[in-house]
């Protein structure tokens, strides 16, 4: 069962869900930039991390699972919306996305592949996407009164194997969410600090764990391997052009 709309909203505008939200999109503007005239798609709750990206992109949605219930969103340019949707039959065209973040839809959907199978059919070919779900190793997955204490948690090699069996080429990975999920002013302020402290001690332990891949239009034979992993994303700042920084 999923969580209600209510609930995720309540948390984000808390300042724990707000430093969350900041380091979560922080990673994506690394990986991504600013998305300039990108079409962008966020399933499950991903509107705390799409508000990052402004009025950059051509399109920005918000595509919520019925089980949230009603949500309010109320983006900035033209060709953005929040839309109902199942998980296993997107209302959009195939090709339409050129970025798609999951963000608290992984953890509760109950068949992971048909899920992502429906997210390929909607991205454009060389399109990328990050699953963003709660780490199976750290104490967000724990922190029940959070979204992130929620259903499933995954390990960041059950990413990657969803995602090489769903024709997708893993291309970047990474950690956030060092800090405890507890909601104190000493914690919330210092959550950059946190999430650069916890890389360099416990880089598997954050609370979230995030895998970017592109999108492949045929199996390679033999299932070919997954291209090599970044560690962490940097976060001084965004990147630029189409190259990846490998580490």
């Amino acid at each position: 069962m999923r969580q209600d709309a209510v609930t995720l909203q309540r948390f984000y505008a808390s300042p724990l869900g707000n430093a969350a939200s900041r380091i979560l999109s922080a990673k994506l503007i690394d990986l991504w930039g600013d998305a300039n005239n990108l079409s962008l798609l966020g399933l499950g709750y991903a509107m705390p991390v799409l508000d990052t990206f402004g009025d950059h992109p051509s399109r920005s949605v918000a595509a919520v699972p019925f089980d949230h219930g009603p949500v309010h969103w109320d983006p900035t340019g033209r060709g953005n919306a929040a839309v109902s949707v199942g998980d296993l039959r997107l209302p959009f065209p195939d090709g339409m996305f050129d970025r798609v973040i999951v963000l608290h839809g992984l953890e509760e959907t109950g068949d992971p592949r048909a899920y992502l199978r429906e997210v390929w059919r909607v991205m454009s070919p060389e399109g990328r996407i990050v699953l963003a779900a709660a780490n199976r190793a750290g104490l967000w997955a724990r922190a029940t009164r959070t979204p992130f204490g929620q259903g499933r948690p995954w390990s960041r090699a059950q990413l990657m194997n969803l995602l090489s069996i769903g024709l997708f080429q893993v291309t970047a990975s990474s950690s956030a969410l060092y800090m405890p999920p507890v909601s104190t002013g000493i914690v919330t302020a210092a959550a950059e600090g946190w999430d650069a402290i916890g890389r360099l001690i416990t880089p598997g332990l954050g609370g979230v764990v995030l895998v970017e891949a592109v999108k492949r239009l045929y199996a390679s034979p033999g299932g070919g391997a997954v291209a090599p992993v970044v560690e962490r994303a940097r976060i001084a700042k965004p990147a630029t052009g189409t190259g990846r920084e490998r580490h």
